[in-house]
C-alpha cells in the first residue's frame, strides 16, 4: 500500500492502487473497472485533444487485438467509461486496424476517458505472450557441429541421470542469445521496433563495434536455478574473445532504449547473456521458447520435469562450442522458421 506500482504512460507516472483481481475462465471476457483511485484524471499534455464543432476529440492508436479489453464483457467496460466520463467512444471493427476515437462536450471528460483507456490497455498488454525478441544468431555451421557433438557426448555419458533425454536439446539451427522479449501486436508496432533498431545502430552500436563484427567465444555450461540436481535450463556461456565487455554494453544499451520507448518491459538491471542448449520446456514442445519473464504461462513450470544436471556440469564445465562473428542484431519472430532453419526476421541492424 505504501509503495504502489507505478505505471508510466506518455511521459507521465500514475500510481496503480492494489486491487483484488478476479480470475476469469476466458481472458477475452474480462472486464475492467478503472475507479477513481486507479489513475489521475487531470489534464495531461502527453496526448493531443482537438477542439471540434461539437466539443472535443482525442484519437488513440490501439492494435486490434486489444479492442476487446476496451469493449469488455458484453460491452460493459465501454459503456461504463462513456457514462462516467460523459464521452462517446468509437472503436473500429474487430480485426480492422485503426484508431479509437473519443469525443465529448468537455475537454476534461475526453482526457479522463483517454487516461483510463491508457491504463486499462497497459494492464492487459502486460498479460499478452511475447511475439518477438531481440537476438544474436549463434547457428553458424561450426557452432552447430560442436553443439551436436556436445549433445551426442551428453547422451552417451549422462543418459542414465534422472530426466536426461534427447528431447531436452535445443534445435541447433535456432541457437541464439536472447537480449529481450517484445509484444508487437500489429505492423505499425513492428515497424516502430525496426526503426528503433536502426537508430540504435546509428546512435551507439557502430561506435562501440567500430563497424566490425564482434568475435565471441561460446564455452562452458551453467544452469539457471539453485539446485543442479533439479535443472530446467542449461545454457552455454559467451564472452568476448578480446576480454572486453563490448557485447554486454551493446546488449544493455539496446534493452535500455527499447524499455524507454515502451516496446519492452524492464526485467533485469543487466542482460544475462546466455545460449540455451537444454531446456525442459522442449520435452513436450520442441518449438517452445524459453521464458525467463513474468509472462510465463501459469501452468508451464508445474508441467516441467526437471533433470539432474550435476554430471553434465562436471564433465562439460569447459566444453568449447567454438568462436563466432556477431555482425547483426535481429528482431526475431517467435514460433517461426526461415529458410536457414533460424527464426524469421522482421528487422535487423
Amino acid at each position: 500500500v505504501l509503495r504502489p506500482m507505478l505505471v508510466r504512460i506518455g511521459g507521465r507516472v500514475y500510481r496503480k492502487n492494489l486491487i483484488q483481481e478476479q480470475a476469469y475462465q476466458h481472458e477475452e471476457e474480462e472486464d475492467f473497472c478503472a475507479g477513481p483511485g486507479d489513475c489521475t484524471d487531470e489534464p495531461c499534455d502527453a496526448f493531443v485533444v482537438e477542439e471540434t464543432e461539437k466539443g472535443f476529440q482525442c484519437r488513440v492508436e490501439v492494435p486490434s487485438p486489444l479492442y476487446k479489453y476496451v469493449i469488455g464483457k458484453k460491452g460493459e467496460t465501454k459503456k461504463r467509461l462513456e457514462t462516467e466520463t460523459r464521452t462517446s467512444i468509437s472503436i473500429p471493427k474487430p480485426g480492422v486496424e485503426g484508431e479509437i476515437v473519443i469525443t465529448g462536450q468537455h475537454r476534461s471528460g475526453v482526457i479522463s476517458a483517454r487516461t483510463r483507456i491508457d491504463v486499462l490497455l497497459d494492464s492487459f498488454r502486460k498479460k499478452q505472450p511475447f511475439t518477438h525478441f531481440l537476438s544474436f544468431a549463434l547457428n553458424q555451421p561450426a557452432i552447430q557441429e560442436k553443439f551436436l557433438q556436445f549433445k551426442e557426448e551428453v547422451l552417451e555419458k549422462c543418459s542414465k541421470d534422472h530426466g536426461v533425454s534427447s528431447s531436452l536439446f535445443q534445435n541447433p539451427a535456432k541457437l541464439h542469445l536472447t537480449l529481450g522479449t517484445l509484444v508487437l501486436l500489429n505492423e505499425q508496432e513492428i515497424r516502430k521496433a525496426c526503426d528503433l533498431l536502426q537508430r540504435c545502430k546509428e546512435d551507439f552500436v557502430d561506435q562501440i563495434t567500430g563497424g566490425k563484427p564482434l568475435t565471441v567465444e561460446v564455452a562452458g555450461v551453467e544452469y539457471m536455478n539453485d539446485d543442479p540436481a533439479m535443472t530446467d535450463v542449461l545454457y552455454a556461456k559467451v564472452h568476448m574473445k578480446d576480454g572486453s565487455d563490448r557485447l554486454q554494453v551493446i546488449a544493455d544499451q539496446l534493452v535500455e532504449r527499447f524499455v524507454a520507448s515502451g516496446l519492452m518491459l524492464k526485467e533485469w538491471d543487466r542482460v544475462k547473456l546466455h545460449a540455451t542448449v537444454m531446456n525442459t520446456v522442449f520435452r513436450k514442445d520442441p518449438s517452445a521458447e524459453e521464458r525467463n519473464s513474468t509472462m510465463t504461462g501459469k501452468s508451464s513450470f508445474k508441467e516441467r520435469e526437471s533433470f539432474n544436471g550435476r554430471n553434465i556440469l562436471k564433465l562439460f564445465e569447459n566444453f568449447c562450442f567454438g568462436e563466432v562473428q556477431l555482425d547483426s542484431v535481429r528482431l526475431s519472430q517467435r514460433f517461426s522458421t526461415d529458410a536457414s532453419g533460424y527464426y524469421a526476421t522482421s528487422g535487423q541492424l
